[in-house]
């Protein structure tokens, strides 16, 4: 397989990557303005955030194979921010708190000619209703620091999932199925 660069800092997407044997080369994260345009839906936000990134590593590196990713929180057509900070995760997790939503994961490869190859992963969530101890435990253990909708599954906000439909990868900020797939379509 050729080398690639893999455009985030998330550490999560490069262990997902390790797990199934693709280690990127360098690991470049794409400095873009992540702010949803007026309108925009969860679905296409999280498409055009990774092709954005790709192609701004892409842009600095050119003819170079080029991984980008993006995770968005869906709930309707309402796109849930990052939490940076403890209010913006309290109010995420209230809001999603015995509801279904949706995880979008955009995926993006550009290849060595330039060429972009894009997916999204849809995966299908249901968190059990919260009491007021588990938000509070949860906000205290500090997991929601930079995670999309407020949560990572991948931790103790994985109990509250009582359904999941779709990629658990995805929700993580992965999907390896898509990735994996993009990536060799492009390295071969």
């Amino acid at each position: 397989m050729k080398p690639f660069i893999l455009a985030s800092a998330s550490p999560r997407r490069r262990d997902l990557l390790g797990q199934i044997g693709m280690v990127p080369a360098q690991i470049i994260p794409a400095d873009i303005n992540e702010d949803p345009i007026d309108g925009e839906l969860p679905r296409l936000h999280a498409l055009r955030l990774a092709c954005e990134k790709a192609q701004k590593v892409s842009g600095e590196h050119s003819g170079k194979i080029v991984l980008a990713s993006d995770t968005v929180v869906g709930v309707g057509r309402r796109i849930l921010p990052k939490s940076e900070d403890r209010k913006t995760a309290e109010e995420c997790l209230r809001l999603l708190s015995g509801r279904s939503h949706r995880v979008f994961t955009g995926v993006a490869v550009i290849d060595e000619a330039g060429e972009m190859r894009s997916r999204v992963s849809e995966t299908r969530l249901k968190m059990k209703r919260l009491n007021e101890t588990e938000i509070t435990d949860y906000l205290d253990s500090e997991e929601w620091d930079g995670k999309a909708g407020g949560y990572g599954i991948q931790g103790r906000a994985g109990a509250f999932i009582h359904h999941l439909s779709g990629s658990y990868t995805g929700v993580m900020g992965l999907p390896v199925y898509e990735t994996r797939n993009l990536l060799l379509a492009a390295c071969t």
